[in-house]
């Protein structure tokens, strides 16, 4: 038996309950884990709350660190004693799990463990963004919202060591001061003034050729004010509800616009983009571009609470839960 998170109906923090599950051994192309680090996503959000279904009853979270335990038939180029991580596999809040071997990555000497669980799936996605679904160029001025959280952090990093000028939205002048240190040259406090406004003035009027929006529904319709003519709204979350539907005709009339919904796991779905992904991350970090130990830490017992706090936007950055 082994301590997991489990829901069994879905709705707010409070359907994460702590529970004895049994852990079996691998099968053909599995591993077993003993996990030492788990990764905190809003997508966590999303399965728990039902806007992403899952069969019930099931283990939240997709990302998570730790050691290769026991191998299971038909693994090759794995261990037991390995250190490695994963940022797409769904059951990551338990102590212990079975895994597909396929989809692990093995970590570098210079990627602890915490920081794997940190950055896997978030530094990842960032990779998809600004490197394959929208190149970022030297120049570019972007549009970064949640500019503040643990995506946007890594985003804005990265964009700036592209040589890209970065714009951000935030909640509060205390997540200005935070994004602005990790690189948005111009945090927006979409709280008290209208960032499609103040993207229009940092520009002169020009626009942004890319936005990416997390955010979603409230944010969705300002996204493609702030979008010069032919450019693409990257929709990569929907931390306030799913964006709303939209006559194309739309897109025409404010300047022939692209507009696409990309989610990683379609970036990441061969071994080959897997590998891409992961060491184009670990080079970036290694290289120091991206800086992000975790700002919150939490008992695996206290999986309530983390969420409670990533949904009251009370993080910044990345969360973990210890185990």
């Amino acid at each position: 038996m082994t301590r997991a998170i489990q829901i069994h109906e879905t709705g707010g923090p409070e359907v994460l309950k702590m529970s004895e599950v049994v852990v079996g051994d691998p099968g053909p192309g599995e591993v077993r884990i003993d996990q030492t680090a788990i990764g905190v996503n809003f997508i966590d959000v999303y399965h728990r709350t039902g806007l992403y279904p899952q069969p019930m009853p099931f283990i939240p979270g997709m990302e998570g660190a730790g050691v290769i335990g026991t191998i299971g038939p038909g693994v090759t180029g794995l261990k037991v004693g390995d250190r490695v991580g994963y940022a797409d596999l769904i059951g990551s809040y338990s102590e212990t799990r079975l895994v597909r071997a396929d989809r692990l990555v093995v970590l570098p000497d210079s990627i602890p463990d915490e920081l794997a669980a940190a950055i896997l799936l978030k530094g990842m996605t960032a990779q998809v963004l600004l490197r394959q679904v929208y190149k970022l160029a030297k120049g570019d001025i972007v549009l970064i919202h949640a500019a503040a959280g643990g995506l946007g952090t890594i985003m804005c990093q990265w964009a700036t060591s592209l040589g890209a000028t970065v714009i951000g939205t935030v909640s509060s002048d205390e997540k200005a001061e935070k994004a602005k240190a990790n690189g948005c040259q111009y945090p927006i406090v979409y709280t008290r003034e209208s960032f499609a406004d103040r993207v229009n003035e940092i520009t002169e009027g020009q626009k942004v050729p890319v936005v990416y929006d997390s955010v979603g529904k409230v944010t969705f319709s300002g996204s493609l004010d702030c979008l010069s003519p032919r450019g693409l709204l990257v929709i990569c979350g929907s931390s306030s509800g799913p964006a709303p539907a939209i006559d194309p005709s739309l897109l025409a009339a404010k300047g022939c616009l692209f507009l696409t919904r990309s989610v990683v796991f379609t970036y990441i779905s061969t071994r080959a983009e897997l590998d891409a992904a992961a060491a184009d991350l670990f080079t970036a970090v290694a290289a120091g571009k991206i800086k992000i130990p975790p700002n919150q830490r939490y008992p695996l017992a206290e999986a309530e609470r983390a969420h409670q706090d990533l949904q009251n936007r009370r993080t910044t950055g990345a969360t973990v839960l210890s185990v």
